[in-house]
């Protein structure tokens, strides 16, 4: 499997991030002694499953590595864009279908181990999205302090995921759903027509299942999809305000320092 890592983000003035930034791409802010993309590109270098890494929003003198790294790519505009871009290049590169790994670099927390859950739970079905949502309970023993928002669904209260699996060929001969997502990423009422006003209400309601809320997406969209209850709150675990990154900050520390302990 290829992966697409997500790094277009810099934050602007008045925006929480901006004066830890002061200009600079967010994926560089520095987390446990590296930036933090490269805590993304370290955990896809010991995932056997990736064979190959593309970036996003990030130049060769951005002073990162990765050994898988074929490519870098200029940012887009916004993440819609940048998504469809990625894979593009990867289709360019081999156009055999394949399904692609998308990881925002904004998780520092991920490790290879839970690289690889989200790629073998994925392939045991053959569907165009996975997209990787996290129970509040997990997220909050692991984080409790995240102040993560969450959706309230029948069954259960989740936060959506970070790393998510999109099948290349949804690029090529869907170009009518990248069109609808594209025009509606800037206007909420838009995004709930593409969706359905149905589905809307009934999320408000509280009253449909995860599974039911995915499956009416994907019909509206006349794609296949599945949603995936993801164990590890790493994955849902981004960064975009201060206290999110000093949180993180100290959450990676300690995986340091009790790592050197283990050893």
């Amino acid at each position: 499997m290829d992966a697409l890592v997500t790094a277009g983000g810099i934050p602007q003035p008045g925006e929480p991030l901006y004066d830890y930034t002061q200009g600079i791409s967010k994926a560089l802010l520095e987390i446990a002694g590296k930036p933090m993309i490269q805590w993304v590109f370290d955990a896809l270098d010991g995932a056997a499953s990736i064979q190959r890494v593309v970036t996003i929003g990030l130049d060769s003198e951005s002073n990162v590595t990765c050994h898988k790294l074929i490519g870098f790519l200029p940012n887009q505009g916004g993440m819609v864009d940048n998504i469809r871009a990625g894979i593009l290049k990867l289709i360019e590169l081999d156009p055999e279908p394949r399904p692609v790994l998308v990881v925002s670099s904004d998780i520092p927390g991920i490790t290879s181990e839970m690289v690889e859950w989200a790629v073998s739970t994925a392939m045991q079905s053959n569907d165009d999205v996975y997209y990787n949502v996290i129970p509040r309970q997990v997220m909050e023993k692991t984080f409790p302090e995240s102040k993560r928002t969450y959706t309230r669904l029948k069954d259960l209260e989740v936060c959506g995921g970070d790393m998510n699996i999109v099948r290349s060929s949804l690029v090529t001969s869907k170009d009518e759903i990248w069109e609808k997502l594209i025009a509606s990423r800037k206007n909420v009422l838009k995004q709930a027509a593409l969706i359905g006003y149905d589905t809307l209400l009934l999320l408000l309601m509280r009253g449909i299942t995860l599974q039911d809320a995915v499956q009416r997406v994907a019909r509206r969209l006349h794609i296949t999809g599945r949603a995936v209850v993801c164990p590890y709150a790493e994955v849902g675990m981004d960064v975009d305000k201060p206290h999110q990154l000093e949180l993180i900050r100290a959450f990676l520390e300690r995986r340091i320092v009790q790592g050197a302990s283990a050893s």
